[in-house]
């Protein structure tokens, strides 16, 4: 049962036996009421003055006097010149909580026979990920499992940077300097080690570069002559080419990375259905150049290179293939997108990529759609910002790169520090505590990232992700773990939480079913936004509204048995919603903590 919908429905009724007005319910618009007055829903009268020939508090008196008399939905209202306010009887608040106690699958819809594929974390394997990283893959799988919920199959794709100059610069410094070494006689994270010769390869190159400037050569000559980086294109065009040994070097290094990313995304608790690798897609798009042509969408200048005009968009003219026939990353793409169509015809495809990347898939949307591509009306960039720490930098390589790997161990690190200050793990067996330092580490540090608008720049400070009476996962998981305490008791008293008897409720109990109800419209509207923040807020909104439920009412010393049920199974119930809010952004919560 929606209390929005009833409401709608009784005051579209209202308005066409008074007045004679004919408003579909649906369009009815309902707002929260302002704090400072009574009531739990607004109807602002001010539009339909008008229509109703009637003064806006006049019309707001009528309709309020006509729902209290007519329906079994209000139980008084007040006027506030035009805003109608209305609070709801305590018989309509427990039909609301039965109907979400009856159903099983609360909040989440039915299967919508819709396809649609989230692409995320798409890593280069050159170097670890990185604090940037974590807000993609949190935001890609916590958006997957949103969609999840909102009936859609979903398909977690991972589209892996492996070939390029980059990797090429890892191999060749490798070659030169690595000496055999492996993750095992480091003793390193294959990723990591990789990295490491990733940085070598630059340190050297600048000394080149800053030789042959001492010679006289100019900068931008340097780092085209310089011996490094001519050998590094030679390793490509060789691995283009088939070399055997240098794609054997390509394979077993890439292996070491594939093993370090498995340990890091295992850690983080984000999966994939789905792996796609450039060293199989960069000779893709070009079939599709020839039917751009063909349609005349794109057009072949006299050096043999192939554009499209955008400029009548608002755009610019985009280079789509090189004179001499190779393929530039807006031709991979558009072979990509082909590929991922014809690999599970999805309905959506949404690209989880940061900001810079706006105007790259502006292009390539467009591209499509003029193309006539069926899937082009379905594709959606998922745009988010630079994450940011209060210093610039935390233990990373060179000063610029947060390392993901280092940032979850300092999390977890400061996790059990916090914990063990305010001796929340008193009697937890060693197992357990370790299990609740990561659970509230990652948790921190997933919800800091999640709760903010993906679209905007933020700073992430970790001192304050974890703050267990903040805007934070911790608050959160304590609330949970408060009332699975409170649940595993009742269970151990062997009440029965049952409440068809009860006939009144304290304004406590009506506020935490208010939330409670709320739950579906959340799930649906993150899942339209494919907003988590809409509900990491949701899920602290209702930790925050049962913490005053708990502290203002008594549960097992409620005066009645009646009362002790209810306060009993709205616990039992804000701890489902709860478990359920977190588990769509990717986030475990506790039994005790």
């Amino acid at each position: 049962m929606q209390i929005e919908t009833v409401l709608q429905q009784s005051v579209s009724q209202a308005l066409k036996e008074l007045f004679g007005v004919e408003l579909p319910a649906s369009e009815v618009p309902l707002q929260p009421t302002r704090k400072e007055f009574e009531g739990s829903h607004t109807f602002v009268t001010f539009p339909y003055a008008k229509l109703t020939r009637k003064s806006p508090p006049e019309t707001a008196n009528l309709i309020g006097e006509y729902l209290r008399s007519s329906t079994h939905v209000v139980a008084r209202f007040n006027v506030v010149q035009g805003f109608l306010n209305l609070t709801l009887t305590d018989e309509v608040w427990l039909d609301v909580f039965a109907a979400l106690v009856a159903d099983e699958n609360y909040g989440y819809a039915p299967a919508n026979g819709e396809t649609v594929m989230v692409e995320y974390s798409s890593p280069n394997t050159n170097k670890p990920l990185h604090l940037g990283h974590l807000r993609n893959n949190f935001l890609g799988y916590s958006v997957s499992e949103i969609l999840k919920a909102n009936g859609y199959k979903v398909v977690r794709a991972n589209l892996v940077n492996d070939r390029g100059i980059h990797i090429c610069k890892s191999m060749l410094a490798y070659q030169k300097f690595g000496q055999g070494e492996t993750p095992e006689s480091a003793g390193i994270k294959g990723d990591h080690l990789i990295g490491k010769y990733y940085v070598e390869f630059d340190k050297a190159y600048k000394r080149e570069i800053d030789a042959l400037k001492n010679q006289g050569v100019g900068e931008e000559e340097a780092k085209k002559q310089a011996p490094l980086i001519q050998e590094a294109q030679e390793m490509l065009r060789k691995w283009e080419q088939g070399d055997a040994e240098v794609v054997g070097l390509w394979k077993k290094m890439n292996g070491w990375v594939y093993q370090g990313f498995e340990g890091t995304y295992q850690r983080m608790g984000v999966a994939f259905d789905q792996f796609y690798y450039e060293s199989n897609t960069y000779l893709l798009g070009k079939d599709i150049i020839e039917e751009g042509l063909q349609k005349g969408v794109f057009y072949r200048k006299s050096d043999g290179s192939v554009w499209i005009d955008l400029t009548a968009d608002g755009l610019d003219e985009k280079l789509l293939l090189r004179s001499d026939g190779t393929s530039v990353y807006m031709t991979q793409d558009l072979g990509t997108a082909d590929l991922k169509y014809s690999d599970y015809k999805m309905d959506k495809s949404i690209y989880v990529v940061g900001n810079e990347q706006d105007y790259h898939f502006q292009v390539l949307f467009l591209i499509l759609k003029k193309l006539g591509k069926p899937y082009a009306n379905g594709l959606y960039h998922l745009s988010y910002g630079m994450v940011d720490l209060p210093t610039g930098k935390m233990k990373s390589r060179e000063g610029t790169v947060v390392d993901a790997d280092e940032l979850m161990q300092e999390m977890v690190e400061t996790a059990e520090a916090r914990t063990k200050e305010l001796g929340k793990i008193e009697n937890f067996e060693d197992s357990y505590a370790q299990q609740l330092y990561e659970m509230i580490g990652l948790g921190a540090l997933k919800y800091f990232l999640l709760k903010v608008d993906p679209k905007k720049r933020m700073l992430f400070n970790p001192e304050e992700s974890i703050d267990f009476n903040g805007h934070s996962a911790s608050f959160i998981q304590f609330s949970q773990a408060r009332t699975a305490a409170i649940v595993r008791t009742a269970q151990q008293m062997n009440i029965a939480l049952r409440w068809e008897a009860l006939k009144t409720l304290h304004p406590a109990e009506k506020e935490v079913i208010a939330v409670l109800a709320a739950f579906p419209e959340k799930v649906r509207e993150a899942g339209e936004q494919y907003a988590p923040s809409v509900l990491a807020q949701y899920a602290y909104d209702l930790s925050r509204t049962y913490s005053r439920f708990y502290t203002e009412l008594s549960i097992f010393n409620a005066q009645t048995e009646i009362k002790r049920n209810i306060r009993g199974g709205l616990t039992a119930h804000t701890q489902t919603i709860i478990r359920s809010s977190m588990a769509l952004l990717g986030i475990g919560v506790p039994e005790r903590m």
